[in-house]
């Protein structure tokens, strides 16, 4: 009999891996993208369209539902599943990328942060009791441990106390009540510097999680030095437990983490490019703005099973960006989505079928190619 936590790894590949994670609300096979619904929805997508591309686990923002609707309003609705009408796996993080993104309007102490609201200017609050009380009353599957994301050019000094406050914020998460079931992941910081990931990583298994993140990177530093830290960090991680990278969501990207060991990831990025215009495709991007679709009788990916690609042809969706109407982003979004999705399900297949390298060649080569 399973229960939230279980973790089992089916097949390995190299570093790549295909496993099971067990939740509340169901299983997750990975490797697994995770379509990001900051404010209790993906962007433009319902949740059934959601199931019918593979979705299998979304993420919310703990920052941003503390502040609109509120943790209590979502609460008195049944929790964030039945909000949002998804009956699935929800994954919340904590706040800490704010600690990042919004630099400017906020302050950070030992005790926590101190934020400028980014609706009214209010100042909030949050310190790492507060970020597991908002993710318990949303009753998220996985509630992430609030976490100091440095910037990536800082000093070796402000790395090293961003190392220290996360570990100390980690302590305190973990020694709060969780929702029934849920899980908790601690989040490994460190900057590129592999000394300070490797401290983080085994101060944080000294505490104990259900599950560990690889926090701080795709925030600005050398891409290749992204890849060999991700590498290197997730070597350092216990092999019963869950690796998930935060914030990478393009096919190179995905598939460059997969092959260094990491099984869960998410992003913002598909439905951004889908608002904008853009197509994620197996030869590379799409802007769907260029004139030379007008007259494209193809779908954006032939490849591609989504119900965009299996109805519509380049030249209308094409059509629907020059005109800004609405469904042309929301099909953008549901391909680029079902797009990673299905890269995801092939990683894992080619994985258990001991092909995975042969698979990374190929599928790196046809994007690098991008003949369209």
């Amino acid at each position: 009999m399973t229960r939230p936590g279980d973790f089992r790894v089916q097949a390995t590949d190299g570093l790549a891996r295909a496993a099971t994670l067990e939740t509340a609300h169901g299983a997750v096979q990975t490797p697994i993208f995770m379509p990001v619904g900051t404010l209790g929805t993906v962007k433009g997508v319902d949740p059934l369209e959601l199931r019918e591309i593979g979705t299998q686990i979304l993420l919310g923002n703990t920052y941003h539902l503390h502040l609109r609707p509120g943790e209590d309003l979502v609460a008195e609705m049944g929790g964030l599943h039945r909000f949002m009408a998804w009956d699935g796996p929800i994954l919340t993080d904590s706040g800490g990328f704010q600690v990042f993104s919004l630099a400017d309007t906020r302050t950070v102490d030992d005790d926590g942060v101190t934020f400028r609201s980014v609706y009214d200017g209010d100042l909030v609050r949050l310190r790492p009791e507060d970020a597991m009380r908002i993710q318990a009353a949303l009753g998220s599957d996985i509630a992430m441990c609030l976490d100091e994301v440095p910037k990536p050019d800082a000093p070796a000094g402000v790395l090293a106390a961003a190392v220290e406050r996360t570990t100390r914020w980690a302590e305190r998460c973990k020694a709060t009540t969780p929702a029934p079931r849920q899980l908790r992941f601690g989040i490994v910081q460190g900057g590129i510097d592999p000394t300070l990931r490797e401290r983080s990583a085994l101060e944080l298994q000294n505490i104990g999680f259900d599950g560990y993140a690889i926090g701080g990177l795709a925030v600005g530093e050398e891409r290749s030095a992204m890849f060999r830290i991700t590498e290197s960090t997730a070597a350092l991680l216990p092999h019963d437990r869950p690796r998930y990278f935060m914030g990478i969501g393009d096919p190179e990207g995905i598939l460059r983490v997969i092959a260094a060991g990491v099984d869960m990831f998410d992003c913002v990025l598909p439905t951004r490019l889908g608002r904008t215009g853009a197509a994620i495709t197996s030869s590379g991007r799409l802007n769907m703005r260029n004139a030379g679709f007008a007259r494209d009788p193809r779908p954006l990916d032939e490849s591609c099973l989504c119900s965009t690609c299996q109805r519509f042809s380049r030249a209308y969706i094409r059509h629907l960006v020059a005109q800004k109407e609405m469904l042309g982003m929301r099909l953008l979004s549901i391909h680029n989505m079902a797009f990673l999705l299905a890269l995801c399900a092939a990683a894992r297949e080619a994985i258990i079928d001991q092909r995975f390298d042969a698979f990374l060649v190929d599928a790196l080569e046809r994007l690098h190619t991008g003949a369209n």
